[in-house]
């Protein structure tokens, strides 16, 4: 079976999809996602979609389940790398990924985690962010 590489980074995940998506895998990408977190007490997961030229309506759904997934075992989630096409298609869809945090690329989805996680240690309620 396919796998998507996890790799660890400290108190983060990444996560490159270099592949295209189809079902099966995003439901393997998922349950490999949360075990990890569960298990690494990871902080952050920053999933890095700039080589997917296409989404449909379930890859859409599960990246925002991911990003559900994590929030409720206390990790951030942020998605890099979007093309225009796939941010138009999702909006097509009517999916905005209410709750998914989005960056233009890795280098500012990790200080936006990075910020995420300070606020956590400090005590801060991160909730509106």
């Amino acid at each position: 079976m396919e796998r998507i590489p996890i790799l660890r980074m400290g108190d983060f995940l990444l996560v490159t999809i270099q592949v295209d998506m189809y079902d099966q895998l995003a439901m393997t990408l998922q349950d490999d996602l949360t075990s990890l977190i569960s298990k690494t007490s990871a902080r952050g997961v920053l999933i890095d979609i700039s080589s997917l030229e296409m989404v449909d309506s379930f890859i859409g759904r599960m990246l925002a389940n991911i990003s559900s997934m994590s929030r409720v075992l206390d990790a951030q989630t942020v998605v890099v790398g979007m093309q225009p096409a796939v941010a138009i298609t999702l909006v097509e869809l009517g999916m905005s990924l209410a709750g998914v945090k989005t960056a233009l690329n890795v280098e500012k989805g990790m200080m936006l985690l990075r910020g995420s996680s300070e606020s956590w240690s400090s005590g801060e309620d991160s909730a509106g962010d």
